[in-house]
């Protein structure tokens, strides 16, 4: 079903002027604000490229570091081997140990043999000794048979560093802080060198639940300066899908510390065509490339073209006036970004006033208010502003339907479609009955409150 209409009668509702409209600052949807953050846009900042420690296996001996600072590796090549012979000692000793072990379970069970026979003739007392030592034994074996398994996971693990007896670069860099042997021993731990991704930058933007099925590792982005009008283009390389810790301090936290009321977030990087004109620590701005013209500079104030009604010739805007009520707002229009859907507002508009999105009801005198519990006048979720003026108060509305209940709660239309007009119509009479019979308690007829619904594909 592509869609449907519902015809519904909304009564009078009270006067005009006790009837509130939602407005927001212009400020907070000025299109060609550089700071403002949509779905596709993010806060990022330049930092040093990813490093990976390097870590040797501290149970072996290093034979040869393959490797110095400022050699270029790529990913799989070798950076140091492990003395081999030492390993194959190692090998032959735990092989020799296997051997003992099993020699002493054979042992053993030739002993529990002559005790079980030696018990058989023996008098009661003695056979109580005979059991004693062969439970003893039995549990000789026991522990014997658990320490060759174990040698055995040893041997494996040997025998595969003989034939690995090296460590190799995990990614693509540059070698860095290289410690020889003599300094390994020195210093402690099992860090012998680090690798530096290919580049002295990388961008690291964040994106919480809400926005993450923008970001994707591959994804093309462009990335703008918040110093200038700079832009560079580049490409998500990997995303971190690890939530990352906010500080008081951090660039990316908003908001209360509250954490059941804030999202995770997650980190992303962006590697960019080129780093001319970025520095370390720049802070930057990260759009999702979806072939958006960026050749519009956008300066003053640019609004998205819904926000704006025809009265003929003539463009305006629902506006707040300086006593709060709402009037029509002739505002002279400028360049157009067809592929952005939004235009400029050359004159008319302040960054400071206060508009409303287009409804058929919003009539002039209407109260302005910035407080969404306060609205009387239904945001436009029902029907798209048609840049007429509104129908006669209280007369009945053409409101395109968009699949969903006032409450937002989803209407299932394959059920609707498998219904007969008389259920359609009484689904929807119990859906906005409530609203219906408080709408007429002004004691008019309680026909006029039933509501015809017709459904077009």
């Amino acid at each position: 079903m592509g869609g449907f209409f519902v015809w519904k009668k909304t009564g009078k509702g009270g006067s005009k002027s006790s009837q509130k409209v939602y407005v927001q600052k212009v400020s907070s949807l000025n299109t060609a604000s550089d700071f403002k953050l949509s779905n596709r846009s993010f806060l990022g900042v330049v930092e040093a490229q990813e490093s990976v420690d390097v870590k040797y296996d501290s149970s072996k001996t290093v034979a040869e570091i393959l490797v110095k600072n400022g050699d270029s590796v790529k990913k799989g090549d070798k950076l140091l081997t492990y003395d081999v012979e030492a390993i194959n000692l190692q090998l032959e000793q735990a092989k020799l140990e296997v051997e003992r072990l099993q020699n002493e379970i054979a042992s053993n069970k030739s002993q529990i043999a002559e005790l079980e026979k030696e018990k058989k003739n023996a008098d009661q007392d003695a056979a109580v000794s005979y059991t004693t030592q062969i439970l003893s034994l039995q549990s000789d074996n026991a522990k014997n048979e658990y320490d060759i398994k174990a040698k055995n996971v040893e041997i494996k693990k040997l025998e595969a560093s003989t034939k690995n007896a090296y460590v190799t670069a995990s990614i693509d860099g540059t070698v860095k802080n290289v410690k020889t042997v003599d300094k390994l021993q020195q210093d402690g731990g099992d860090v012998i060198m680090q690798i530096t991704e290919e580049g002295d930058y990388r961008i690291k933007g964040r994106f919480n639940e809400q926005n993450s099925k923008d970001i994707m590792q591959g994804a093309s982005v462009i990335v703008k300066s918040r110093l200038d009008d700079s832009t560079w283009k580049g490409e998500i390389t990997s995303v971190d899908t690890s939530p990352q810790k906010n500080s008081g301090d951090d660039i990316y936290s908003f908001g209360s510390s509250d954490e059941m009321s804030q999202s995770s977030n997650y980190a992303f990087y962006v590697k960019p065509e080129s780093f001319d004109g970025l520095m370390l620590g720049q802070h930057v701005l990260i759009e999702i490339d979806n072939g958006q013209d960026t050749s519009i500079n956008k300066t003053g104030i640019w609004l998205y073209s819904d926000f704006i009604c025809k009265d003929g010739k003539k463009n305006y805007v629902w506006a707040k006036n300086e006593d709060g009520k709402i009037e029509k707002r002739y505002v002279e229009i400028g360049q157009k970004d067809e592929d952005n859907g939004d235009c400029e507002i050359k004159s008319g508009l302040e960054k400071g006033d206060y508009i409303a999105y287009p409804d058929k009801s919003i009539e002039e005198g209407m109260t302005a208010t910035t407080n969404e519990a306060d609205v009387s006048v239904p945001p436009n979720d029902l029907g798209t502003n048609d840049n007429g003026d509104a129908d006669t108060e209280g007369g009945d509305e053409d409101i395109a339907f968009d699949g969903s209940d006032e409450d937002g709660m989803a209407i299932d239309e394959d059920m609707l479609a498998s219904m007969t007009d008389e259920e359609i119509e009484e689904y929807f009479n119990k859906l906005y009955g409530e609203e219906e019979n408080a709408e007429n308690a002004d004691g008019e007829n309680a026909d006029a409150a039933d509501a015809d619904a017709a459904f077009a594909e």
